[in-house]
């Protein structure tokens, strides 16, 4: 009778962990709100078709992303990482400029994981292609709306944003470029 109730509370216990997991995995909520500002004149570059913040509009911020995997879902989104593109600043990891003909991605906020990928390679797969690609910068999805940012909005928090090169290696169409679900893993 005792290893029965032994059983079933280590049945019980491991139910339970097991949910705990599951919901830890699948628990990337949104972290808050930001207000938009209305970029001065000429201050948001909107090359790549990039979205520039409006004034009063709230944006949802993230602190997170889903799990790595070896097949990680997300949305490539094009990016200009050379000095005057739509990228802003210098990149994060090495605060240097990349050409648009070298492979390099930044990550949302979660995956780039304070910096852990950095100067990294990940593969990127879409389109029955795969590429290798450096990460460079956090696609940034706590902050948005100000200088720093190019007065764009925060980062969904499930974003590849890929130079030109990567675009390429994949070959989409150049009028197809902006976003493209893909997988990606840590190479």
């Amino acid at each position: 009778m005792m290893n029965l109730k032994k059983g079933a509370i280590l049945v019980l216990l491991i139910i339970l962990a097991a949910q705990a997991l599951e919901g830890r995995l699948q628990s990337c909520k949104p972290s808050g709100t930001i207000r938009g500002k209305k970029p001065p004149p000429g201050q948001c570059n909107q090359e790549n078709d990039s979205d520039c913040c409006q004034q009063g509009k709230l944006y949802t911020t993230y602190k997170c992303s889903a799990p790595v995997s070896g097949s990680t879902k997300a949305v490539l989104t094009i990016n200009s990482f050379q000095k005057g593109g739509d990228g802003g600043g210098p990149s994060e990891c090495d605060n240097q400029y990349h050409s648009d003909d070298t492979p390099v991605v930044a990550l949302s906020t979660g995956w780039y994981s304070g910096g852990s990928r950095c100067l990294n390679n990940i593969t990127i797969s879409a389109n029955g292609q795969s590429v290798t690609a450096m990460v460079v910068d956090e696609c940034d999805s706590t902050m948005g709306c100000d200088e720093d940012h190019d007065y764009q909005p925060p980062c969904p928090n499930n974003i590849v944003d890929a130079s030109k090169a990567v675009w390429k290696a994949l070959g989409v169409p150049e009028g197809d470029w902006g976003e493209l679900d893909i997988t990606w893993s840590d190479a």
